[in-house]
C-alpha cells in the first residue's frame, strides 16, 4: 500500500506580474494619477487536454480629489471540466509618510463562482452516482488586503488573499466533501534604474505562499527602451522560465506577450506557455502627488 501527497496554489499566476499588480495588492487602487484598464488572457501548458486558460479584466483608478482610489476586476479561469470565476470590488486610501513615500492600504470584496461540467469528465464506473453529466455550481463570498509603498522608481508590498477560508460545498456531490479556499499571502516589490534618458532596467520580485506549500517565487528583469519597448525574462521556482516582450503606443496603448519555457518534467508534455496582456491608460485626472513612474 502507497500513499502520496501533493501540494499546489488555488489561485492563477502571470508571467509579467509586475504590469498586473493591482490583481494581487488591492492597496495598489489610487496610487496612480488616472485610471488603467488592463487585459491579461494566459493559455497555459499547450499540448496538455485540457490545459489551464485564464483570462482576467480590470479597471482602477483615483478619486479625483481626494487621497483615495477604486476599481475592480473580474477573472475566468478554466481547467477541463471546472471553471472558478471571480468578481471583485475595491477601494484603497493612500497617505504620505516620506518626501518620496506613499502608502496605500486597499480592500476588496467579491464572489467565487465554481463549476464542473460532468459532461466533461469520463469515470472509470458508467454507473457510478457520486457525478453525473450535469453542470454543477456553488458561489462563496470572498475577501482580499493589502498594504503598498511607493515611491517615484520603487514599489513593495503584501497582500493576502481569499481571507474568509470560505467553504466550496456543492450540495449536489456529496462524495466530494467540504472543500475550503485557502489563505495567499503574496510580497512583491520593483525597482527603476535609469541607466541615461534612453535606458532603464527594471527588476521585480513577487514571493507567494500557501500553507503547507512551499514557499515560491518569482524573479524578473526587463531592459526597458525609450520608455517605448521593453524585453525581459522571469524565472519562477520549480516550474519555468519565462521571456517577455512589449511596446508601448503614445503612452496610451500598451502590449505585451510572454512566453513560458517549462523546466519541470512537464516539458516532455507540453510546448510551454503563451501569455498576452493589453493595457489601456485615460488621462490624467489629478495632479502628481508622488511621480511615480512604474507602469
Amino acid at each position: 500500500m502507497l500513499s502520496f501527497v501533493s501540494f499546489s496554489q488555488q489561485e492563477q499566476h502571470y508571467t509579467q506580474f509586475q504590469f498586473n499588480m493591482y490583481m494581487i495588492n488591492p492597496g495598489v487602487a489610487g496610487t496612480k494619477n488616472y485610471f488603467l484598464a488592463k487585459s491579461n488572457f494566459r493559455f497555459q501548458w499547450l499540448k496538455i487536454v485540457d490545459s489551464p486558460k485564464t483570462y482576467t479584466l480590470s479597471v482602477y483608478g483615483p478619486h479625483k480629489n481626494k487621497d483615495m482610489g477604486y476599481g475592480g476586476y473580474v477573472f475566468n479561469d478554466v481547467t477541463g471540466p471546472t471553471m472558478r470565476t471571480t468578481l471583485h470590488l475595491s477601494y484603497a486610501y493612500n497617505f504620505r509618510v516620506a518626501d518620496d513615500m506613499r502608502i496605500s492600504m486597499g480592500l476588496s470584496g467579491g464572489i467565487q463562482q465554481f463549476k464542473i461540467d460532468g459532461s466533461k469528465i469520463t469515470l472509470h464506473d458508467d454507473n457510478d452516482p457520486s457525478l453525473s453529466d450535469a453542470i454543477y455550481s456553488t458561489v462563496i463570498p470572498d475577501a482580499n488586503f493589502g498594504v503598498y509603498f511607493y515611491g517615484e522608481k520603487y514599489s513593495f508590498g503584501i497582500a493576502g488573499h481569499q481571507l474568509l477560508n470560505s467553504k466550496i460545498n456543492f450540495s449536489e456531490l456529496e462524495a466530494l466533501g467540504v472543500n475550503r479556499v485557502r489563505p495567499h499571502v503574496y510580497a512583491h516589490g520593483q525597482y527603476r534604474y535609469d541607466f541615461n534618458d534612453d535606458w532603464a532596467v527594471e527588476p521585480a520580485i513577487l514571493l507567494k505562499y500557501l500553507w503547507p506549500a512551499p514557499l515560491q517565487m518569482d524573479l524578473s528583469a526587463r531592459g526597458i527602451y525609450k520608455d517605448l519597448v521593453w524585453l525581459g525574462v522571469t524565472w519562477r521556482t520549480y516550474d519555468a522560465v519565462g521571456f517577455y516582450v512589449g511596446y508601448n503606443y503614445n503612452d496610451q496603448i500598451y502590449i505585451g506577450y510572454a512566453y513560458d519555457y517549462i523546466t519541470s518534467n512537464l516539458s516532455n508534455y507540453s510546448t510551454g506557455t503563451h501569455e498576452i496582456m493589453i493595457t489601456a491608460r485615460f488621462n490624467k485626472i489629478k495632479e502628481n502627488k508622488t511621480s511615480e513612474v512604474l507602469l
